[in-house]
């Protein structure tokens, strides 16, 4: 009974809390990982701990956890349309920002590391969430075997520290940037293709409104075959696993594999039209999200060692933005572009039209986003290099 009791509450929370961050901005400026993550924390240690419950849910947790992230990375990577980059606009931005987190981060490990906090995952972890997002800390947990209090503590901090961030930015960091770097050309960015600009537009502001009509008519029978897509390419990472390593659950080689062929399908105009294909991986990541959180046992964190990994976060979050300006000022990048790539990078696409709006300056909505979606793609990729060379 509680195993049933556990899976509608892991299925059915996240949708309700989709829905009160609709209703409410205050919630939704909150963001629902962050809430799901507080009502698993909550759940966990009033409910599930001291009532002797978790090792009843333990087999539940370990299955779902894998399970949704394998199949949502796919559904996510399927919704990027990798044929629309704007490259010759993003490349040198994109550069710049990669280069700027990866050297940050790696540095970053040497000033702060801790021989017994396993700071060469979390080195890892902050690669792939800096390059790409939530989706990519998700996998990179599942690749790197991280634990659950090590990953929600990083998470946790990621999004409070990244919201101080986009505040920084929103209320005086922009202003600062543009007396240092160049602006852009009004009017090279007056001849951009505005039909273009809006449309990006309206397809960010509709991811910004995720998870709406999955189980419409219209939508579910391509939502059910992205679905269906992403367990076939499960299947052939697990192949390949085997082929490799002779064991199935090899997660470097199934998360690299998975990633590999996700891209590929993306460029299929079948795979094209699974229009919802992103909304339900991303649902699937607020499943997995809410799991990990009710896996926390909140008195087994070693908050002592945690100092080092709030301050290694902090550390890299605004010392890659340093670096990014300096970098910018040297190769003549104007300084919206490096903001947004550095938004895109640090947060997510779906905060590119905000910061735009903040700026004024909606021509490099296109550029961030293109960023965005790179990031997304070469996150894993670039999170498991670093974690192998620490």
């Amino acid at each position: 009974m509680i195993q049933i009791l556990s899976l509608l509450f892991y299925f059915v929370v996240p949708y309700l809390v989709i829905l009160l961050c609709r209703k409410y901005s205050v919630m939704n400026k909150i963001g629902e990982i962050l809430i799901l993550y507080i009502i698993g924390i909550i759940v966990s240690n009033v409910f599930v701990f001291p009532l002797g419950l978790g090792e009843s849910l333990k087999g539940i947790q370990d299955t779902l956890t894998s399970v949704m992230i394998l199949l949502a990375f796919p559904m996510i990577l399927f919704g990027c349309n990798f044929k629309k980059w704007k490259l010759k606009n993003a490349i040198v931005a994109l550069c710049i920002g990669l280069v700027s987190v990866i050297v940050i981060d790696v540095l970053g490990f040497y000033i702060f590391n801790d021989e017994h906090s396993g700071f060469s995952k979390i080195a890892g972890l902050l690669i792939g969430v800096y390059t790409g997002g939530t989706p990519n800390l998700a996998s990179l947990k599942i690749a790197l075997d991280v634990d659950a209090e090590t990953y929600i503590f990083v998470h946790t901090f990621d999004m409070i520290i990244s919201f101080v961030y986009l505040v920084f930015l929103m209320s005086f960091g922009i202003k600062v940037f543009r007396l240092f770097l160049r602006q852009q050309d009004n009017k090279t960015t007056r001849q951009q293709d505005n039909k273009t600009v809006r449309q990006q537009d309206n397809k960010t502001t509709s991811q910004s409104l995720a998870y709406s009509d999955i189980f419409t008519k219209r939508h579910f029978p391509k939502t059910l075959g992205a679905f269906g897509l992403a367990i076939l390419i499960v299947g052939v990472g697990m192949g390949v696993s085997f082929l490799v390593s002779g064991k199935i659950d090899n997660m470097l080689v199934l998360i690299l594999t998975m990633t590999t062929l996700s891209i590929a399908a993306s460029f299929l105009p079948f795979v094209r039209k699974m229009e919802k294909s992103y909304d339900a991986g991303m649902y699937l990541v607020l499943i997995f999200s809410l799991v990990v959180a009710t896996m926390v046992d909140i008195t087994a964190i070693d908050y002592k060692s945690g100092i080092n990994i709030i301050m290694y976060i902090a550390f890299v979050i605004f010392s890659s933005l340093i670096l990014s300006m300096i970098l910018a000022k040297i190769f003549k990048v104007d300084s919206d572009t490096m903001v947004i790539t550095s938004v895109a990078l640090i947060n997510s696409p779906l905060f590119v039209p905000m910061i735009a709006e903040n700026m004024k300056n909606k021509n490099v909505i296109i550029t961030g986003i293109t960023v965005g979606i790179i990031g997304y793609a070469v996150g894993n990729y670039l999170g498991i290099l670093v974690y192998q060379l620490l």
